[in-house]
């Protein structure tokens, strides 16, 4: 039988089992601080002051989370048995999904900042490209689940669909500057309206960067 060398195919060894119970817990918090974050900007746009800061800590608390998670894993991985290619498999991993949780709390970290009430026109934008930046993360989220399942062809289609969003997101950053440049703001909030476009669209970035990475280890899995 041939031997599944991808990190989420490791669940049978008992030796990795708190690994890749920290890897999935990983991957549950990164989903979180993006779904923390559209429930942000969600409040943002309704005007709801009490649940956007909620919404932000939330993202906050969840990106912490993620990174107690990644350090716990670091020294595991340190003491694990695991031969070097796999643990550099499952290192890659990790990191890829910390720079997510990182440019998700980075994003609502600058949304927090914004106060002057914005133009429709740049809500309904920025609304656009959280319904991207969500449906991305989730792509991701059940291509991961599908690559622990070794259903490879799903996982690789999710990976696909991954990046198709990335390249909206791109065409969606342009749009979203454009009507911030166009809009009558003062100078505070178009310049952090401005860093909010462009860490939203990192955050796809990273997303598509994970992918990448499973898309690796489903073909080498075949």
């Amino acid at each position: 039988m041939k031997e599944i060398r991808n990190i989420l195919g490791w669940l049978g060894m008992a030796e990795e089992q708190s690994i890749l119970q920290d890897a999935q817990k990983h991957v549950e918090e990164t989903y979180k601080t993006v779904q923390h974050f559209a429930e942000a900007i969600k409040a943002f746009i309704l005007g709801d002051l009490n649940a956007k800061t909620q919404a932000i800590e939330n993202v906050r608390q969840s990106e912490h989370e993620a990174d107690v998670l990644r350090s716990k894993m670091v020294r595991e991985l340190s003491e694990s048995l695991l031969l070097p290619p796999d643990r550099e498999d499952l290192m890659h991993f990790v990191r890829n999904l910390d720079q997510i949780a990182d440019w998700t709390n980075g994003a609502a970290r600058i949304l927090g900042f914004i106060e002057q009430k914005l133009p429709d026109s740049i809500l309904k934008n920025i609304s656009t490209a959280t319904e991207l930046i969500f449906g991305s993360i989730s792509k991701l989220k059940e291509a991961i689940q599908s690559l622990t399942k070794n259903d490879l062809k799903k996982a690789l289609a999710d990976c696909e669909e991954v990046d198709r969003i990335e390249h909206d997101a791109d065409d969606q950053k342009k749009v979203l500057i454009e009507t911030i440049i166009h809009a009558n703001l003062q100078p505070t909030s178009l310049l952090l309206c401005y860093q909010l476009a462009e860490y939203m669209e990192g955050v796809t970035d990273k997303i598509e960067n994970a992918a990448d990475l499973v898309k690796i280890l489903a073909i080498r899995s075949k």
